[in-house]
């Protein structure tokens, strides 16, 4: 697999995804392990034979450090260690290889598919020591690489994040071992890892918004002059009043009774409780609960129209229902 394949493939994968996430804004740091899988390597001596040796699975790790410029791009430098054992082969027996070196990479965050998942892709350029057994130097080849990864973000710990990824690295030219070289040396990494952003912001509180408290509803009815019985209208009144009680979750149902200026002040008190007898008696008849039922009255005390005495004022001669 070349380096475009690699991005090529790292692109398609991150294209269908949206954005929505925190990117990364400052310093962090990383580390990963997982497996490391070799393409077969090619080898050719100074007689000009040629052979391949096979590589097993082996182990790569990394660590890494970098900055995040708060718009989804990242950059790092990374310290990273490959190791491969190969299949016997009659030419070479069963070398195993390391490879160590620094790179240096640059991401896109893909932040905002989701609170849960931050795709990214990268690529990086550096320098890398190859070291066959048997052999007690290393040989050093340009290097290049390209990342395709997810992050998982932890709502536990601010900033910290589990990460998934594959990298594909290749290695530059050839290296030399006594009558040999290496002419390429191809890496397909699948790493597991966790990552750590500093000074991340804490997730926003959830705020629960208090309770609505439905607004009271009132009902007037009203009398006539000197009067304490119900008119047909009135009656309509506390049909209303009552039915809409039963739709609605209260506390209770006050019954208020008033009357205006015209009679003495006891004799007032005395026909606004009457009233409000009525009304709640009426109240009682369409359904609603007497214990429900707080009654209230106020005589001339609570004039709807301000009057002085003496006076017949219409609006004064009610009873106000209220459904709290």
């Amino acid at each position: 697999m070349t380096l475009r394949s690699a991005l090529l493939a790292a692109t398609m994968v991150a294209l269908p995804l949206a954005a929505n996430a925190q990117p990364i804004d400052g310093l962090y740091i990383g580390a990963g392990a997982g497996a490391n899988l070799m393409q077969n390597e090619h080898f050719k001596s100074t007689n000009g034979a040629t052979f391949t040796v096979n590589p097993r699975a082996g182990f790569v790790g990394l660590v890494n450090l970098g900055w995040g410029f708060g718009n989804g791009f990242r950059a790092e430098i990374e310290g990273d260690y490959r190791q491969n054992n190969a299949l016997h082969n009659p030419t070479v027996g069963n070398p195993s290889e390391q490879k160590y070196g620094a790179m240096g990479n640059v991401l896109y965050d893909f932040w905002g598919v989701s609170p849960s998942i931050v795709p990214y892709i990268g690529a990086g350029v550096g320098y890398e020591a190859e070291q066959i057994s048997g052999n007690t130097s290393a040989k050093g080849s340009f290097a290049y690489q390209g990342i395709v990864g997810a992050a998982f973000p932890l709502d536990a710990a601010p900033g910290l994040a589990i990460t998934a990824e594959y990298r594909f690295m290749g290695l530059t030219g050839t290296r030399t071992y006594g009558a040999v070289q290496s002419t390429d040396n191809y890496n397909h990494s699948l790493l597991l890892g966790v990552r750590y952003a500093f000074g991340a912001p804490a997730p926003a509180p959830v705020v629960t918004p208090p309770p609505v408290v439905a607004p009271a509803r009132s009902y007037l009815v009203f009398f006539d002059w000197d009067k304490a019985n119900l008119t047909v209208r009135a009656r309509g009144i506390i049909a209303d009043a009552a039915a809409n009680s039963a739709k609605v979750a209260y506390t209770k149902i006050d019954v208020q009774g008033n009357a205006d200026t015209s009679g003495s002040h006891v004799y007032n008190q005395g026909l606004s409780l009457r009233r409000a007898n009525a009304v709640a008696a009426e109240l009682v008849k369409d359904g609603v609960p007497k214990a429900a039922i707080a009654i209230t009255a106020f005589g001339d005390t609570h004039l709807l129209v301000p009057t002085g005495p003496g006076v017949r004022e219409p609006q004064n001669r009610r009873v106000e229902i209220i459904i709290r």
